[in-house]
């Protein structure tokens, strides 16, 4: 993988997490920050301000750090099941 893509970085994430979610909040952030807010004459307008941001995003930003194990999963649905069903 590493000659195809050089750049590109295997990440192991979490069973019980999609990566997907991480896409949405960025997305998010994006929305809120920079797109809906603001009313852009035309489209160079707007591809420079993502741009911006991406720039200052990048700066600042840190991979998300997975502290939530499979035994914290575990514990939590148990404590869940406990509520839902306290006689068993």
């Amino acid at each position: 993988m590493s000659e195809a893509f050089p750049r590109a970085r295997l990440v192991h994430l979490p069973v019980h997490a999609s990566w997907i979610n991480q896409v949405e909040v960025f997305f998010s952030i994006v929305q809120r920050k920079v797109v809906k807010p603001q009313d852009f004459p035309d489209l160079q307008t707007l591809e420079q301000r993502l741009l911006a941001f991406q720039d200052r995003y990048n700066q600042t930003a840190r991979p998300f750090d997975w502290r939530y194990t499979r035994k914290d999963l575990n514990n939590y649905l148990a404590r869940l099941a406990a509520r839902e069903n306290p006689a068993a």
